[in-house]
């Protein structure tokens, strides 16, 4: 008779308990956060002004043709003003039709009356002396719209640079304050970032037009340059 021998193998599962796998979550360190904002006054000394020619037809190509003419004569005074080719930029040159403008008790549907043809230029002036005068200039040549005046300052990172060194001396004043008033120690920087912008004084930017042949007055008044830095820090009390 033959024997068989038969084997088994059982599987055998370990397990372990739960707590031997987990890692146990850090407790979030305490923290300070600080902003502080440095800002620098300039007189600036250059300024941007934005101008141009709208003109209607009953086509599209007699309105473009119009405005090309327009600015020709444009492009040419601000070059008599003593403003470079470098300093003058197209900004914006778009045709559109124009829609009648029904009553609204009437079924009329909108249609097309005319073409507009709009081109804008933005001419830099680094003598704001000759401010006034390349407007009068822009006015004199045809530009009928006038977008406005922006001021700035060519030595701008220069003056952001100063701010963001006022900026970072009252920020290190308030952590060194705050920590001897609250009684902690600063650990190590955790977080620091930096926003900024201008803030032009109010009412500063004014373009007037005179009645008499002197030139249009122009303020340039002050610029303000911020930067306002923020920073985290871990403590320990």
């Amino acid at each position: 008779m033959r024997r068989l021998a038969l084997l088994f193998v059982l599987p055998v599962f370990l397990t372990a308990a739960p707590a031997a796998f987990a890692q146990s979550a850090a407790p979030e360190p305490a923290r300070m956060d600080l902003s502080a904002t440095g800002s620098v006054s300039v007189t600036p000394d250059q300024a941007h002004v934005s101008s141009g020619v709208v003109t209607r037809a009953d086509n599209a190509a007699d309105a473009l043709r119009a405005n090309g003419q327009a600015m020709t004569r444009v492009f040419a005074e601000l070059r008599r003003a003593g403003v470079a080719e470098r300093d003058m930029q197209t900004r914006q040159l778009t045709v559109s039709p124009v829609y009648s403008q029904p009553g609204r008790d009437t079924n009329e549907s909108r249609r097309i009356t005319g073409y507009e043809a709009r081109n804008t230029v933005t001419a830099l002036i680094r003598d704001l002396d000759r401010t006034g005068p390349v407007i009068d200039a822009l006015v004199n040549a045809g530009a009928n719209q006038l977008e406005g005046v922006r001021f700035g300052y060519s030595r701008e990172d220069e003056a952001r640079n100063e701010a963001r060194r006022a900026a970072v001396e009252e920020l290190h004043a308030r952590r060194d304050l705050y920590s001897d008033i609250g009684g902690f120690r600063i650990v190590r920087l955790l977080s620091f970032s930096e926003s900024g912008g201008y803030r032009p004084e109010s009412g500063l930017y004014a373009v007037s037009m005179r009645a008499d042949s002197s030139s249009t007055p122009v303020a340039a008044g002050e610029m303000t340059i911020e930067v306002t830095v923020n920073a985290g820090w871990e403590i320990e009390g």
